[in-house]
């Protein structure tokens, strides 16, 4: 993901961002990001706004973040429309 990250000349910040949403969105299921789907994905979202009461700026920076990681670094390409660009 870094190196993804880097060729797109991602701003140091970003990828410090998106580096902590994956890596929250892991700790949460307890399980590598590669090994969970969508539904997940959904499932997170909806803890960030309901569970943790984050605001909607936060929750789009975690979508943006795990977007990347499924759609470029892991290159899926079945996530739902209201997970693309």
């Amino acid at each position: 993901m870094l190196e993804d990250m880097s060729i797109r000349n991602l701003a140091e910040n970003t990828q410090k961002s998106y580096l902590q949403q994956v890596t929250s969105f892991a700790r949460y299921f307890g399980c590598r990001p590669d090994t969970m789907g969508f539904e997940k994905v959904r499932e997170y979202q909806v803890h960030l706004i309901e569970d943790c009461k984050l605001a909607p700026s936060s929750v789009s920076i975690a979508v943006s973040a795990l977007r990347f990681l499924y759609k470029v670094t892991l290159k899926r390409h079945w996530l739902p429309s209201w997970m693309s660009a």
